[in-house]
């Protein structure tokens, strides 16, 4: 079976620089939505654990009760609960969703700022005050998402002024409605990246954490490394003659004689199929021949163990996507291994 490594120097390499930017591991909240990006949950919650994070951010309830044990406070972005909990907070993506929240649930209110995909628009945010102070739902933060945070337009510095601006109506209607102080936060790896003196209470840091965030040039050049490697093992091996032709419709055609291994990593696995199409070779320039099955593929190759990736941006390249797909692609049964 394939498997994945997890470099844990390498994340550790990456929290260093991300805790440089926030100036307190205090304030890095991990993002471990979707597998943490592909990487495995318990094994991501768990090294983040020792390196000392204390916040993470997730996707749903279930993620959430997986790593409760790890951290001091988590935050659910897209679920909402059946009952409070004392350490999980709750994102309100609606302000028609907040009479669903059981009284007494500690909620994060997200407010558009210009991504106009989740959160409640800023001239309703006195109104949705109100509904929760009469849901008695425990109000604790405000945030928002910026939409293009790691392309060189004029974008985040808009959304970041729109931001301001919810915050001091924040400020004022917390006072109004009696809640306490608010935890404020807008930034993911780009925006964090962005700032010159960053000043928020805290960053929600996925892909650059993972070591994939990529940034352009004018931003400045940070060390990040790759956590994740993918390996896969060889289930058969052949000589094949010159124009033979391997795989589905015999796709793979050979101008030599060659050695042919078959390997157990497919898009069942996690492979996406147009890296065939456009001359995919793993990082030691193996060639892939032919389509990608469900469950192998295969490479001009003899090695017993093949590393098919060790830089999710690389991969991306040839499936012409993003790496965050690359990564979240990558099947839960696949074993992941720390070194």
């Amino acid at each position: 079976m394939a498997y994945i490594i997890l470099n844990k120097n390498n994340f550790f390499n990456n929290l260093d620089i991300i805790a440089k930017r926030t100036k307190s591991v205090d304030k890095i909240a991990l993002v471990l939505k979707d597998n943490a990006y592909g990487h495995g949950l318990l094994e991501m919650a768990a090294m983040a654990g020792e390196y000392g994070i204390k916040k993470a951010v997730v996707r749903t309830c279930s993620e959430a009760q997986s790593v409760e044990g790890y951290f001091e406070y988590i935050l659910v972005l897209g679920e909402i609960p059946s009952c409070p909990s004392q350490k999980v907070r709750y994102t309100i993506n609606d302000i028609k969703s907040i009479e669903k929240f059981a009284k007494g649930t500690k909620v994060e209110l997200k407010v558009d700022t210009g991504m106009h995909r989740n959160g409640i628009d800023v001239c309703e945010m006195e109104e949705a005050f109100l509904r929760i102070k009469d849901a008695e739902l425990i109000l604790e933060g405000l945030f928002t998402h910026h939409r293009s945070a790691d392309e060189l337009t004029s974008e985040w510095f808009w959304q970041k002024e729109n931001f301001q601006k919810a915050k001091a109506e924040a400020q004022r209607l917390a006072q109004k409605f009696g809640f306490g102080a608010l935890r404020f936060h807008s930034s993911n790896s780009a925006s964090l990246f962005r700032y010159v003196d960053f000043d928020e209470d805290m960053a929600r840091v996925g892909i650059a954490a993972y070591g994939c965030l990529e940034l352009p040039e004018a931003f400045g050049a940070e060390h990040f490394k790759p956590v994740l490697s993918l390996y896969a093992k060889k289930l058969s091996q052949r000589v094949l003659q010159e124009g033979s032709r391997v795989g589905y419709g015999g796709d793979g055609v050979l101008t030599q004689e060659s050695v042919v291994s078959n390997y157990d990593f497919g898009y069942g696995d996690g492979f996406l199929r147009i890296c065939a199409q456009n001359g995919y070779k793993t990082p030691h320039g193996v060639e892939l021949v032919g389509r990608i099955s469900m469950d192998n593929s295969s490479f001009l190759s003899t090695q017993e163990k093949l590393l098919i990736f060790d830089d999710a941006r690389v991969a991306a390249s040839y499936a012409k996507t993003i790496s965050y797909e690359v990564l979240t692609s990558l099947k839960a049964h696949l074993k992941r291994e720390v070194i």
